[in-house]
């Protein structure tokens, strides 16, 4: 790890080793071990995780959650117009039912938001999926994955970035996320816990933010840490409905445009703030 640092701050300063220097101050602030990969796996680690087997009475009931992902992606992800190779592959290989309480593996490819408690969802996969191919994430890129919840996310963007980080406002989600991904052997993520609406600076500033849930709106203490250039998706809501915008920073400032529609429990920090005329 000594020799690791050292090489963060020697090296000449190339794209590559920005991610490197952001990776090198994620690990020595000691947020969330991030562990080398396992033997028998590769660098992002993930391997299809085995079917559960249940007994009702005499009958052996198999959960077959392979089948269960591959009809995820041919019916939710595929006909809302994802058609980018690797965004198919990371959610065709990520077990998205050990991501969840084991109280919701069942539930964990339905084509809706799923209930994580406290306000908190996983998002539906066809929200997720299209806010990825907006955002047009590249090998290079240093990700910020704000309320990451169980680390589902964070999995599935450690297959198309460089370097993530989650963000966890509850300490034991947070830990378990990391465990999870530990688990796997990804060693190109680690979550911290702390307030979502303040991102994680340390590691600042990002090619990509994304925020895992509704938003009424979104504080510059966020978009400051994202780089020039960079982009952020977040889910609007007013009222009920809610639109998926993605920011551009240019020259200092975010532009929004305009995405797709979807819906989902604005995450805290993120609510408007009312203002009283006097």
């Amino acid at each position: 790890m000594h020799g690791f640092a050292i090489r963060c701050v020697t090296t000449p300063p190339t794209r590559q080793s920005h991610i490197r220097l952001a990776e090198c101050r994620f690990r020595r602030k000691g947020a969330g071990s991030v562990n080398r990969q396992l033997p028998g796996q590769g660098r992002y680690g993930i391997t299809e995780s085995p079917s559960p087997v249940t007994t009702a009475g005499d009958v052996t009931v198999v959960a077959d959650y392979d089948k269960r992902r591959t009809a995820m992606v041919d019916t939710q992800v595929r006909p809302s117009d994802v058609t980018k190779f690797p965004i198919i592959a990371a959610m065709l290989t990520v077990p998205r039912e050990l991501f969840v309480p084991d109280n919701l593996r069942e539930a964990a490819y339905v084509g809706e938001n799923l209930d994580l408690g406290g306000g908190r969802v996983l998002l539906e996969p066809r929200t997720f999926a299209k806010m990825l191919d907006a955002l047009d994430i590249g090998p290079t890129d240093l990700v910020l994955d704000i309320g990451c919840g169980y680390g589902y996310s964070t999995a599935v963007l450690t297959r198309l970035a460089e370097f993530v980080v989650g963000v966890e406002d509850n300490a034991d989600r947070a830990a378990e996320a990391q465990g999870l991904l530990s688990e796997r052997g990804i060693d190109n993520a680690g979550v911290v816990e702390g307030p979502l609406v303040e991102g994680w600076r340390d590691s600042a500033p990002y090619d990509v933010i994304l925020l895992e849930g509704g938003a009424e709106t979104v504080p510059d203490t966020l978009t400051d840490q994202l780089k020039e250039g960079g982009r952020i998706a977040a889910l609007f809501m007013e009222g009920g409905l809610g639109t998926v915008r993605i920011g551009y920073n240019i020259d200092g400032s975010v532009t929004w445009r305009y995405a797709f529609n979807a819906a989902a429990p604005v995450l805290a920090g993120f609510e408007r703030q009312e203002t009283f005329a006097f």
